[in-house]
């Protein structure tokens, strides 16, 4: 496609787009002859994924170009963030070349190493073993920066809190990611496009992210509170025991 069909395309001008292509976040375009760009598919996700990162995620075009250069963020980011990230890497370089040095990480987190080897053998992460060293993509290093900064301020071993605790966290995302995967299936396969199923994912996804997030919490305040006032140890509720029977009523 020409210029003018990759505006229309993706509801981007033309000028904000070649600010994206000085600044390294589009693969380059094929050149047939002099003066003639052809732009294909992968530049019209690559512009999504930035101008979802912009207005979801509220990043910069600088802050995006040093994700995906391997600096860590300097603000906490959505979930959601990450998926675009891993976007834009796919359809600019490919996946292959989208990884962070755990070497890098170190930099700004010493015990980076240390938790990455820890989060790799319970499944939260996947440590990639490269001639340069380890490697992880953009998503798990995200959550390895996550956990550092939950280390600053005192989940460390010091207090009871090695990486090592944080192996529930694989067995509730698989259920609920599974029960959510089933539920959708059962009640969109074979009454709606492709097409508009990836539209709903796409906003379901980072939105029922927040929804879960705020029950947790509140499950979770609930609970704290309840300890405090009783005294006696929580009981966690194992996935799918939980009915309607055994709802609060106060």
């Amino acid at each position: 496609m020409k210029m003018r069909e990759l505006e229309a395309r993706t509801g981007v001008n033309r000028e904000t787009i070649r600010v994206y292509f000085r600044e390294g976040l589009l693969p380059e375009p094929n050149r047939p002859a002099r003066n003639v760009a052809d732009y294909g598919e992968d530049h019209a996700r690559a512009i999504t994924a930035v101008r979802k990162l912009q207005r979801d995620s509220g990043m910069t075009v600088p802050q995006i170009k040093a994700m995906l250069n391997g600096e860590r963020p300097d603000r906490g980011l959505g979930a959601s963030a990450f998926s675009h990230l891993e976007e834009l890497v796919s359809s600019r370089v490919g996946v292959e070349q989208g990884l962070v040095a755990l070497a890098t990480l170190a930099e700004h987190t010493p015990t980076a190493p240390v938790d990455a080897k820890a989060l790799d053998r319970i499944g939260i992460i996947d440590l990639i073993d490269t001639p340069d060293g380890p490697m992880l993509s953009i998503t798990d290093a995200g959550l390895l920066n996550i956990w550092g900064r939950m280390r600053r301020v005192g989940f460390d071993e010091q207090h009871g809190f090695p990486p090592e605790i944080l192996d529930y966290y694989v067995e509730a995302a698989e259920y609920v990611a599974g029960k959510e995967a089933q539920l959708f299936l059962d009640r969109v396969e074979g009454q709606i496009g492709e097409e508009e199923a990836a539209a709903m994912l796409e906003f379901a996804l980072p939105t029922m992210l927040d929804f879960f997030g705020i029950i947790r919490q509140k499950t979770f305040l609930r609970n704290i509170g309840g300890r405090t006032k009783t005294g006696s140890d929580i009981e966690a509720v194992k996935p799918g025991s939980r009915s309607r029977s055994n709802k609060r009523t106060d």
